[in-house]
């Protein structure tokens, strides 16, 4: 993991946390082109789940004193990225994505997922 290879002084270090991030911004860029009957439902709320897996992450390295919180945390950035791969599926399904959208989205997803899972598995190594 890259995590390990450099000090990390700030969330922002963090490669999943960059990675969330774009994803987020790419998912704010496409939801601009969504009906407008979607803004209060799907638009939102997909916003709003991808935005918190940075948001979720950023809280939890803030809080890295305390082990169980940071876990928590890491968790809930967890639950936010799954959340978001359920808005994606309806994304596609309603026609707003398309399935290369959708795949590439939902696999980096996956990813951070997967990078969220080893950083609380490693919690000690992050907190103090």
């Amino acid at each position: 993991m890259q995590e390990k290879s450099r000090a990390l002084k700030h969330f922002r270090d963090l490669e999943v946390y960059r990675l969330a991030f774009r994803c987020a911004m790419e998912i704010f860029e496409i939801t601009k082109a969504f009906p407008a009957e979607e803004r209060y439902s799907l638009t939102d709320q997909i916003r709003r789940s991808s935005r918190s897996v940075c948001s979720n992450l950023a809280e939890g390295w803030r809080k890295r004193r305390y082990k169980a919180v940071f876990c928590n945390k890491l968790t809930d950035a967890m639950s936010e990225a799954s959340e978001t791969q359920t808005w994606l599926e309806f994304c596609q399904s309603c026609g707003y994505i398309g399935a290369e959208v959708f795949e590439r989205l939902d696999s980096a997803y996956e990813q951070i997922i997967g990078m969220l899972n080893v950083m609380e598995k490693k919690a000690d190594s992050f907190c103090y």
